[in-house]
């Protein structure tokens, strides 16, 4: 019965380190990916602008690229 035990928790802490690592590379993964190809640029910021109304200037667009960067 000790046997079995000890087994098991090796096999639950190594379920449960593996899980960890898998998270941390996964998580590492998406943000050098979201670097590299950030899900929205100025040309779609103004876009939004204009369809709510607004002719947004330069310096809008560029607080707007800020708060998003500050997010990533």
């Amino acid at each position: 019965m000790g046997a079995f035990l000890i087994d098991l928790l090796q096999i639950l802490g190594g379920l449960v380190v593996g899980a960890i690592i898998g998270f941390l590379i996964a998580r590492h993964l998406t943000k050098k990916e979201m670097k590299k190809n950030p899900p929205i640029n100025e040309r779609m910021i103004k876009a939004m602008m204009s369809g709510m109304g607004r002719t947004p200037s330069q310096k809008q667009v560029n607080q707007m690229m800020k708060q998003m960067q500050k997010y990533m």
